[in-house]
């Protein structure tokens, strides 16, 4: 059945990110997948994560940057990542800030984020 998302919910974040989920647990009530608009400012950061979800970002403008086993990662706009299950992560800005789509498969969730206390590095 088609349904047509009327818009986002806008979903509350420390330390001045703005989350937009059109499709999720959230807004749509779908556990399968959440697909998300994100802004960051320059200099945002989250705690690292080992989340139980794969996760497919686009970068739109500015650029993400993401620390992992492997060392870090800059992404830039036009350039997508894909993180995997059980691999721990940690997210934040570049010095322009970011714009960028989420897709998380099954759907984000803070419980399956399994998020870190602040100020731990990933």
């Amino acid at each position: 059945m088609v349904r047509r998302i009327e818009g986002p919910t806008r979903i509350p974040v420390p330390g001045g990110k703005v989350i937009e989920e059109y499709v999720g647990r959230v807004n749509s009530g779908d556990e399968q997948v959440s697909i998300a608009h994100m802004v960051a400012p320059p200099g945002w950061e989250e705690p690292a994560q080992t989340p139980d979800f794969a996760e497919y970002t686009l970068v739109l403008k500015g650029s993400v940057v993401v620390e992992h086993a492997g060392g870090t990662t800059v992404v830039e706009a036009g350039q997508a990542f894909v993180s995997e299950p059980g691999e721990k992560i940690r997210y934040s800005s570049g010095p322009s800030g970011a714009e960028y789509v989420a897709v998380c498969l099954p759907a984000f969730s803070p419980d399956t984020a399994n998020r870190e206390e602040q100020g731990r590095q990933a």
